[in-house]
């Protein structure tokens, strides 16, 4: 018994150590570019908006792990177990922007009390991020959350992610789009015989209508604030 409680702990303690260490990379080669200060701030904003999904998913009952940060790609929670239904996968994916969202504006209000273009820059960032992360295609959260309206909403990522991708090539768009390639096959060429349960895209429309509404004020929020973030800073 004492070896197994051990074995339990070690797990756990393995998980921390996961999670921390992960962060600790990001910041320190975030720190390398951009200072230690921001590099902290960062990675903080996008442990608070991936906490946002590991909470919501707990609340519903799935087994999931801890974050992981990979440096300049981002940080993900490792849903162990998949959602049953796409009101489901809709409320994880949009815990986490609100989250973040709900980070940055901490970051907005202390940095205008106490003057600090610091903080702004961090909300800037927060804001910034969390918007690219509500673009309709899985697999980011925007994806996720639009699921629950129509897998069709996917089809209008696409364009949004090539007029991105003209403005900043990066190569972290393209390894979006090699992801979100096998759900925009599925919106474009429905395929009964794929991975989902069947019915899994089933959704009152009170959800549906509630979704959508939520999503689209989260997007305008996000770019108002965006925009004039940026006119702040310059």
């Amino acid at each position: 018994m004492k070896f197994l409680l051990g074995l339990l702990a070690a797990g756990k303690l393995g998980k921390v150590l996961l999670t921390g260490g992960t962060m600790l990379l990001s910041m320190v080669t975030y720190s390398f570019i951009f200072g230690w200060p921001y590099a902290v701030g960062f990675v903080l904003l996008i442990l608070f908006h991936e906490m946002g999904h590991y909470v919501a998913a707990r609340q519903r009952g799935l087994d999931v792990g801890a974050p992981t940060f990979i440096p300049f790609v981002g940080a993900w929670i490792q849903l162990k177990d998949q959602p049953m239904n796409v009101e489901t996968e809709a409320y994880v994916g949009f815990a986490g922007p609100v989250a973040g969202t709900a980070a940055a504006m901490a970051c907005y209000y202390l940095g205008r009390e106490q003057e600090s273009q610091l903080l702004l820059a961090l909300a800037y960032s927060g804001c910034m991020l969390n918007l690219f992360n509500l673009i309709p295609l899985s697999p980011l959260d925007g994806g996720r959350i639009t699921a629950i309206i129509s897998p069709k909403v996917w089809l209008l990522g696409i364009p949004l992610l090539g007029a991105l991708f003209l403005y900043n090539p990066s190569p972290m768009l393209i390894l979006i789009a090699f992801f979100a390639y096998p759900q925009i096959k599925q919106a474009l060429w429905p395929d009964k015989h794929n991975l989902q349960p069947e019915g899994y895209y089933e959704a009152s429309m009170n959800d549906r209508v509630n979704y959508g509404v939520l999503y689209l004020g989260l997007v305008g929020f996000l770019a108002v604030m965006t925009y004039q973030l940026h006119l702040q800073l310059g």
